[in-house]
């Protein structure tokens, strides 16, 4: 009997899909897990912890985002998923095992760094998928991406606090050697581009300049991260001051609200597949627009208005996302990892940026300076894909 073209030209199984969207969240998870693990951090290193080791994951992170993933253009995006898995198990296990600030940082840098495989795992899921189903396809594999940055926070305070810091780090390299193990299983092989490296980094400015759909969704989503991260850095300071008064863990909880938002994904995919990924952009902005809108209205004394906030800012930026990434995707076949990376530099940037920008809000304006903030990246972003209706949709 012969094989369905999805089973033999694009080797999408659903085996395959489920083994991209598992790799996905369990990758990226490993540059959020230090996050609750902070203060147990500084009570063994010093003050400094809480700003080296997240700040060399997320950095690393970038770095592995720019350097690594156009790799994917180039050689088999299945050994390059293995590879990085292993050596992220490797990167974690050292960071159990520190003795000093020094090896723990450093060995952060190499996980962000390693974790980027969760990069990889997406625009493969966009190599393999049919045309018709790109988006939708996507969407699915980004649940698994979205899942694992909003639970890793509350997997690994519950570890902490129950077995120390050390053993978050070791039970994720575990973790990362049975994910290594899935992708051999259920990822299938393709055949090496043979383009050289420096040819692929050069390019990137190349397809960057030469593709206006590319430069609208690369500003609009960086827009639009700008303003989660401004929501989501200044977050914990409101909510564990008064009227709330949170513990961390309270604090931390909010992230599995925003869980919600990422089934979201595939409905965003299929639409965008079957209509337009434009409008999906616009809607995305407006409700992240009228996120800040409710939290500057009752965020300061209502955790319903909060919990309502964290709910539609989720559903906007992936919702956004996805149709972004569908969009981009389709423009050059054979560069899907250069545009991801293109793409995804621009959000990192723009979520780093958003970070800085909130934390600084509320220290001069409070919680209402974050709002303002936060909404006016969020019109920007809005303004960018209205008026950049013109670069194809």
């Amino acid at each position: 009997m012969s094989r369905t073209p999805r089973d033999d030209t694009y080797g999408f199984t659903v085996r395959t899909r489920l083994g991209l969207t598992l790799i996905a969240g369990g990758a990226v998870a490993n540059i959020y897990y230090n996050q609750p693990l902070l203060a147990l951090l500084v009570a063994e290193f010093g003050d400094r912890a809480a700003l080296v080791v997240p700040t060399a994951s997320l950095v690393g992170y970038g770095l592995g985002i720019l350097g690594l993933v156009p790799l994917g253009d180039a050689l088999p995006r299945r050994s390059l998923i293995i590879g990085q898995l292993l050596g992220l198990a490797v990167a974690l296990v050292v960071a159990a095992l520190s003795a000093n600030l020094a090896v723990l940082g450093s060995a952060s840098l190499a996980i962000g760094i390693l974790a980027s495989a969760a990069q990889q795992a997406v625009p493969f899921a966009a190599e393999l998928a049919p045309d018709a189903t790109r988006g939708r396809m996507v969407g699915q594999v980004m649940t698994g991406l979205f899942c694992g940055i909003l639970l890793a926070r509350t997997a690994s305070g519950f570890v902490g606090a129950h077995f120390g810091w050390r053993s978050v780090f070791a039970a994720a390299a575990m973790v990362a050697v049975l994910m290594a193990g899935i992708a051999a299983v259920t990822l299938p092989h393709t055949a090496p581009k043979r383009l050289r490296y420096r040819a692929l980094m050069t390019s990137l400015l190349h397809l960057l300049r030469s593709q206006p759909v590319l430069q609208n969704a690369s500003l609009s989503q960086g827009l639009l991260f700008a303003s989660f991260n401004a929501f989501w850095a200044t977050l914990a300071l409101l909510v564990e001051a008064p009227p709330f008064d949170l513990s961390p863990a309270g604090a931390g909880l909010f992230g599995v609200i925003g869980v919600a938002g990422a089934i979201i994904a595939p409905l965003s995919g299929r639409y965008s597949d079957r209509r337009s990924a434009r409008p999906v952009v616009i809607a995305g902005s407006l409700c992240v627009i009228a996120a800040f809108a409710v939290l500057a209205v009752g965020g300061s004394w209502s955790l319903a208005a909060i919990v309502v906030g964290v709910l539609l800012i989720d559903l906007g930026i992936n919702a956004a996302l996805i149709a972004n990434q569908t969009r981009a995707y389709a423009l050059v076949a054979g560069a899907r990892g250069r545009i991801n990376t293109v793409l995804f530099t621009s959000v990192f940037v723009g979520g780093a940026f958003g970070a800085f920008t909130g934390t600084r809000a509320f220290m001069m304006a409070g919680w209402s300076g974050v709002c303002l903030v936060g909404g006016a990246f969020a019109v920007g972003a809005l303004a960018v894909s209205w008026f950049g209706g013109r670069a194809r949709a």
